[in-house]
């Protein structure tokens, strides 16, 4: 390809709206435009590279026995509803309603869709395993969309679907894509971390995370270096120092606290207590039902723990009306010392941090305005009703499974797999007939990954002050092909025969054939990102030409009569 051929609208400043490094850098490359808020075009340098990581997805779907499919984008709500994702999904749905006012959605995922499928066509165990597949948009009305190809309204994902008789079947077919995922990524030339992760909306009994280190992502993963466990923090754990409280009084003492409505203002108020010892009652609405949600005054809340824990769908902080009239005081004087169904029925029910067990001597709200009640033990004076972890754990805090330390850092997700289980099939009635002449729902896996995302990641991996650097086997051309001076009869001479030999070996070249200086050439050539530049010049009267290498910024006079041989190895060890 020659460079004055293909469209690359590269800038000189950076976007003033660009808050990421990849952003800033497709953008200002020429590989993305915004057409509005969530929504990019890819151009074509960003279109050669997305092709490049869907042709890696595709062989290492198709290696593991993948069947590809092509499913549609728009479904009606009446499947949505039969699994029950219509109402759960929320305004993160596209919906809309056809002419004869039918509602229908823009597809966010396709579990429903490829279990219908199935449960048409798959009747026996004999037909059993499947391993299906697509590669296709998908939408979601972000909130609020930012980062460029970070988080949008419109994505490509590839999303694959397991159907096994039994959960030994699912394991293996979870563990194939585990396996496909790794090989996809590290082809992809990216440094990732499987996480355990939440499962969400998606439903199941385990799910893992590809997760890629960068202060862009949103995401929070916890890691320990020491034995490899990581998690994303919505599902991590971690190990606590135990904690030798002092012997209580045989029932709490309530103490006034005017005006103290933090767990801060508590710390210096003469008579209160360290954070570690107060006990912070939060109250949510949990399906509509008013729950009092209690932690230890220095930990901070994992709503997305909280809804695993309480098996709730919808999930949002209590108002402070609602607050009032079901514990009579406002935040900040709330407690859970006292608090039943029988006195007070406007809550459901009481859910408690494991780091609370057993602990004695602590201080909460009394639920009354500018009052606290001290020498609380919290089994003998509070009738929890569910345990769980509901923390989010931070850096430095103990391995659960060994005796290092966790850190915990930004990261962005690149792919998503889960055991769904019977899920899905139950909802819609997948079933399948085994050897006995029984019936049982077919046992289902799911597994997705963000192509863009991917591109992206890369990009917020493999960057620098001059532009970004791909890895090779993403990048849009493997060479730019550098001629210094066009109106130079015999540079261009060289420079058209070695492009034309690279083209001839398979080697993916871009030739810089634009009447422009030399410097803004590699200026350019450095913002695309392409792994390799030849540099034609002078040297050519003594048969060499510069090869530029811009991972490492170095640079080797090679023989023009091997520059193929040259650049071959260098293609060779990139990959490798």
């Amino acid at each position: 390809m020659r460079w004055s051929d293909l469209f690359i609208p590269t800038l000189r400043e950076d976007p003033a709206d660009a808050e990421v490094a990849s952003h800033r850098l497709l953008v200002r490359a020429g590989y993305i435009r915004q057409l509005t808020a969530g929504v990019y075009s890819l151009l074509p340098l960003a279109q050669r590279a997305r092709l490049k990581v869907i042709n890696i997805i595709r062989e290492e779907m198709n290696r593991i026995g993948g069947q590809e499919f092509l499913l549609p984008a728009i479904h009606p709500a009446e499947i949505w509803k039969e699994s029950g994702r219509w109402e759960v999904m929320g305004e993160n749905m596209f919906r809309l309603r056809d002419r004869k006012g039918a509602d229908m959605a823009l597809g966010m995922t396709h579990e429903e869709v490829f279990t219908s499928i199935a449960r048409h066509t798959i009747n026996s165990y004999r037909q059993l395993p499947q391993v299906w597949y697509q590669i296709q948009t998908k939408f979601r009305d972000e909130a609020r969309p930012k980062s460029g190809l970070l988080r949008v309204r419109e994505f490509t994902m590839k999303d694959a679907y397991t159907f096994d008789v039994d959960r030994a079947g699912l394991d293996k077919s979870f563990q194939d894509q585990y396996d496909a995922y790794c090989r996809i990524f590290t082809r992809c030339g990216l440094k990732y971390t499987a996480v355990e992760a939440s499962s969400g909306a998606m439903g199941g009994s385990q799910s893992t995370e590809f997760m890629v280190r960068t202060e862009a992502g949103e995401d929070r993963i916890a890691v320990c270096p020491e034995c490899g466990y990581a998690a994303n923090v919505e599902k991590a754990t971690s190990r606590l120092a135990e904690y030798q409280d002092e012997e209580d009084a045989d029932k709490p003492e309530k103490f006034p606290t005017p005006g103290m409505r933090t767990i801060e203002d508590l710390t210096t108020f003469p008579g209160g207590a360290s954070a570690d010892r107060q006990i912070k009652t939060l109250v949510y609405a949990l399906n509509d039902r008013l729950t009092l949600v209690l932690m230890r005054g220095d930990h901070e809340l994992n709503e997305t723990k909280l809804a695993d824990a309480s098996g709730a769908l919808n999930i949002r902080p209590a108002h402070p009306e609602e607050i009032r009239e079901a514990l009579g005081a406002g935040a900040g004087s709330l407690g859970a010392v006292g608090v039943t169904r029988a006195s007070h029925p406007e809550i459901d029910r009481i859910i408690a941090d494991s780091a609370l067990r057993s602990r004695r001597n602590m201080t909460t709200g009394a639920n009354q305005d500018d009052f606290h009640l001290r020498g609380v033990s919290v089994e003998r004076d509070i009738q929890v009703d569910h345990w769980a972890s509901l923390r989010t754990v931070k850096a430095g805090e103990g391995c659960p499974e060994c005796e290092g330390a966790l850190d915990v850092f930004k990261a962005v997700e690149v792919g998503h797999i889960f055991k769904l289980g019977t899920k899905y099939s139950e909802s819609l009635g997948a079933r399948v007939l085994q050897a006995d002449g029984s019936e049982v729902p077919i046992v289902m896996g799911s597994y997705g990954i963000g192509v863009e995302r991917v591109m992206t990641a890369a990009v917020e991996l493999y960057n620098d002050e001059a532009g970004i650097v791909w890895p090779e086997s993403i990048a849009p051309f493997h060479v730019v092909i550098t001629p210094v001076n066009i109106k130079d009869a015999e540079l261009m001479s060289v420079a058209e025969r070695i492009y034309a030999e690279l083209e001839a070996a398979g080697i993916e070249a871009l030739l810089d054939d634009r009447d422009e200086r030399a410097g803004v050439k590699f200026n350019d050539a450095d913002l695309i990102g392409v792994p390799f530049r030849i540099t034609v010049g002078k040297k050519i009267k003594d048969g060499r030409v510069e090869l530029f290498t811009r991972a490492s910024r170095t640079s080797e006079d090679v023989q023009i009569a091997s520059i193929i041989e040259s650049l071959r190895a260098k293609l060779e060890a990139t990959s490798e």
